[in-house]
């Protein structure tokens, strides 16, 4: 076994006896086409969401463990990606989003408790 096998390539052999390019076996995991729930806990966690979007991935981000001030440019940043990929994106309930890519659509309605009162610190209910 040669170096190149090892490694994890393997030549394809053409019926002429040619070699053609080697070929990567991958072993990491391709995730498509999942519902993954993030609860960030920076903005810089912001920019994983964004690839699970990429990726064709509906994300679940609950906000409930960053200060309003975070959770609100998280907002702004996703409101971009999810505009640029053309995905939807709906509120599910206080501090809780669900982001999901072109092809993706988000059916019914969350009613809110309209007896519950706003305060200031929950202030992740405006949007």
């Amino acid at each position: 076994m040669g170096l190149i096998e090892k490694l994890g390539f393997k030549p394809n052999e053409e019926e002429d006896g040619e070699i053609e390019e080697p070929t990567i076996k991958s072993s990491s995991k391709e995730y498509t086409n999942k519902t993954i729930l993030v609860e960030p806990r920076a903005f810089s966690e912001a920019f994983q969401v964004a690839d699970y979007l990429k990726a064709n991935n509906q994300v679940v981000v609950n906000f409930k463990r960053v200060t309003s001030d975070v959770s609100k440019r998280i907002m702004d940043f996703l409101n971009g990606i999810v505009y640029a990929i053309e995905g939807n994106m709906e509120k599910l309930g206080p501090g809780i989003v669900l982001c999901a890519p072109k092809g993706f659509e988000i059916e019914g309605n969350i009613t809110e408790d309209e007896g519950k009162k706003t305060t200031k610190k929950d202030s992740t209910e405006e949007w």
